[in-house]
């Protein structure tokens, strides 16, 4: 994979771009304290259907301002999203603020910020809809109520997929390229 840093501000992020040239792109955002190379089966598996992968090393101090620098700094216009945990989060407030810039969002481990998580705790009630077609990945560390609550925080098609597992970057590669291809297709 071919490793750029990107500068935005007194910020510094380095991301890993690789796969074919393609006119599908996929932004893959980890869990905080996530190696650097969780996504790498992952992008390997999408590799092989045509996606060109940007996977984050680090979402430590990313926001969706930066989320929207990196993707301009590396010229690309639109992307289908992906994340889990902390990164899930950010990939949904990305999402909701990003009308036009992504296409598909495929999320793990959290459900929409507006929503009560597992602890009763809301991330952000101030987070818009998303209005793209989204999977999200009910894992062991997601309840399915919450990934059901979600949905209504959804304007478009909206499916809650049950992986039984605790990281679905290392555990469920398989199953995550497969979500993350079926939201790529325009079928």
């Amino acid at each position: 994979m071919n490793s750029r840093r990107i500068v935005v501000g007194d910020r510094t992020w380095t991301v890993r771009v690789d796969g074919p040239e393609s006119r599908h792109t996929v932004l893959l955002l980890p869990d905080v304290g996530d190696p650097s190379d969780v996504y790498d089966q992952v992008c390997a598996r999408l590799h092989n259907s045509d996606l060109r992968t940007i996977t984050v090393e680090s979402i430590d101090g990313l926001d969706q301002a930066g989320v929207h620098a990196i993707l301009d700094e590396l010229k690309v216009p639109w992307v289908n999203i992906a994340g889990r945990g902390a990164g899930a989060s950010l990939a949904w407030q990305a999402a909701a603020g990003g009308m036009g810039r992504f296409v598909s969002l495929v999320v793990a481990d959290r459900g929409h910020p507006a929503v009560p998580g597992a602890d009763g705790g809301v991330l952000d009630p101030n987070c818009r809809p998303v209005e793209l077609p989204t999977t999200v990945l009910v894992t062991k560390r997601l309840p399915r109520a919450v990934a059901d609550a979600s949905g209504r925080y959804v304007y478009g098609e909206f499916r809650a997929v049950p992986i039984d597992v605790d990281n679905v970057a290392t555990e469920a590669d398989h199953e995550l390229a497969t979500e993350i291809v079926l939201r790529t297709s325009l079928w």
